[in-house]
């Protein structure tokens, strides 16, 4: 395809952009069919990166143990009670940034941990990868500048297993097979 414009080249990644309606479904769905989706990152000097996402953890809400709305609503899960397609951001051992996006409906707080990208595997690598921080919380992905997700039509060969590091939750919780990823 032979652009005229750079203006014309922004409309068609504005097409191509996740539209809210995609994360306004559970946070399982919402994270298996993320795998092979692409996710940009606009960086401050108007450069962007492509990341073909991997690696995807769902968590399902109150009931979810693993879930941090199972503790109830706090200002850091306050956005996880907002209808899908937001940034939730919260930082880990003082120094790794995760980044999730929120699922599901207004009040049925559901999160989807992105755990890799492209060959950068763990969530604390995506969120220094993407550079991402605490500003990033609370922003919309289908109007967000700076980061969004980017649909395709491939199919994938998706694998399953048990999401990790959540032990605390108990077997029922850290046994379900939320943890999607892209089988080679």
């Amino acid at each position: 395809m032979y652009f005229n414009r750079i203006n014309d080249l922004f409309s068609i990644h504005e097409i191509m952009k996740l539209e809210t309606g995609f994360f306004t479904r559970d946070a399982v769905t919402v994270a298996s069919e993320l795998l092979g989706k692409t996710l940009v990152r606009t960086w401050e000097d108007g450069t962007q990166t492509r990341y073909t996402i991997t690696i995807t953890e769902a968590y399902m809400g109150t009931e979810d143990k693993a879930c941090h709305a199972s503790k109830g609503r706090t200002p850091r899960t306050e956005i996880m009670y907002a209808n899908g397609g937001y940034v939730y951001v919260y930082l880990i051992y003082g120094m790794y940034w995760m980044l999730n996006f929120v699922a599901g409906h207004v009040d049925s707080p559901q999160a989807v941990l992105i755990c890799g990208l492209d060959k950068i595997k763990g969530s604390g690598r995506v969120g220094r990868e993407l550079r991402i921080d605490k500003s990033f919380y609370g922003d919309n992905l289908a109007e967000s500048g700076r980061i969004w997700i980017e649909g395709g039509d491939e199919v994938f060969k998706i694998k399953a297993e048990p999401r990790v590091g959540v032990a605390y939750a108990g077997e029922e919780w850290a046994g379900k097979l939320w943890r999607f990823s892209l089988d080679a």
